[in-house]
């Protein structure tokens, strides 16, 4: 473990390559699983705001669930996730593309200049799954079958969790807290 400032990183997040390959998993990431993405108190909120905006990229039965839910669910664990269309399928934000790729209807209204918003933080930072802890903060790999062909690529390319997931881990801990997990990187090899 590698700790900065109140977080404790696994060093799988260095060890570990990853690169997703959405033309091989079919974004089954945002299928696959017993209940919807987790998400941040915060972020509840700004679904609710910007729910309009994305609302036009959301398929009918994405739209059904939200209507009937909400943007948040209580799961199982206690946690909020995101709602699940019927039959608990998959998260209720996916649309499929033409290749029926399973894509984010969020990320598609933030790419699309329609909300600021890109997705939340736990679809963002995917494999990497955040704890809160007491005195810390809990920042591992996530090790999910679904997964393994994003390994096997990042494997190909040499590319480390931590650089794959740069521009969601600045998001949610800063720079500082990026180039010190660099700094630590480094010095393990």
């Amino acid at each position: 473990m590698i700790a900065i400032e109140d977080t404790l990183v696994s060093d799988d997040v260095i060890a570990r390559k990853f690169v997703c390959n959405l033309n091989a998993c079919r974004g089954e990431c945002c299928v696959a699983g017993d209940s919807g993405a987790p998400l941040e108190k915060e972020e509840i909120e700004i679904l609710k705001n910007i729910l309009p905006d994305v609302k036009p990229y959301i398929p009918e039965s994405g739209l059904k669930a939200i209507e009937t839910y909400g943007v948040n669910v209580v799961d199982d664990d206690g946690d909020d996730v995101t709602p699940l269309v019927e039959g608990n399928k998959h998260c209720a934000f996916v649309y499929f593309d033409d290749h029926h790729i399973a894509k984010c209807s969020i990320e598609k209204a933030y790419y699309e200049g329609k909300v600021t918003f890109k997705k939340p933080i736990s679809c963002h930072l995917y494999p990497i799954r955040i704890t809160r802890y007491k005195t810390y903060t809990a920042v591992n790999y996530h090790r999910w079958e679904v997964c393994n062909d994003a390994c096997i690529l990042g494997r190909e390319l040499k590319v480390p969790v931590y650089e794959f997931l740069k521009e969601p881990l600045i998001r949610k801990f800063g720079n500082d807290w990026y180039e010190a997990l660099q700094i630590a990187a480094a010095e393990l090899k």
